[in-house]
């Protein structure tokens, strides 16, 4: 199919429109980042790789550019997963952070962004290896937890940047 002449393609609004300031890290607070200025397309990846790595049925990622992404606590331990492809995750708590090409601009996991509900993705990758029972997990019967979570003491860090981490208690 080819566009008239003159006429623009027409970019979804969502896509590329995500500017601001975007912090996130990993479930322990050992690894933190900082990314300024606008994010690339967010994709959700149904590669065996990414299954593994995410050790779920897929994997969200958006991409980020070199200058933009800081880290601010800690860096991720990187491992390769392929000829071509390094992931970084926490070393302390196994969080998987980010997905690069040698050369490419890295992509950090929706899910480790403090507000991951701001990153909707726009595509899906490698849609021909997703999980049959994956079309059809929302149509399940939702069950409520049993568990008071106000009996649980978590040590997982906050959706926000700490001064330190982890927290000195008075215990």
């Amino acid at each position: 199919m080819t566009r008239p002449a003159g006429r623009k393609r027409q970019r979804p609004m969502s896509e590329g429109t995500r500017t601001g300031v975007f912090t996130g890290g990993c479930q322990c607070g050992a690894v933190r980042f900082r990314v300024e200025g606008t994010l690339g397309r967010g994709c959700v990846c149904h590669c065996r790789m990414c299954q593994k790595a995410a050790g779920n049925i897929f994997l969200p990622l958006i991409s980020v550019q070199q200058a933009q992404l800081r880290w601010t606590r800690g860096e991720p331990k990187m491992f390769r997963s392929s000829e071509t492809i390094q992931r970084g995750f926490c070393a302390d708590c196994g969080t998987p952070l980010t997905y690069q090409h040698d050369g490419g601009i890295p992509e950090l996991t929706i899910g480790s962004f403090d507000h991951p509900e701001q990153l909707e993705p726009q595509v899906q990758a490698n849609a021909e290896r997703t999980i049959p029972w994956a079309a059809t997990i929302f149509e399940k019967r939702n069950v409520t937890q049993t568990l008071d979570a106000a009996w649980i003491k978590t040590y997982q860090h906050p959706d926000h940047d700490t001064e330190t981490w982890p927290q000195e208690t008075s215990e």
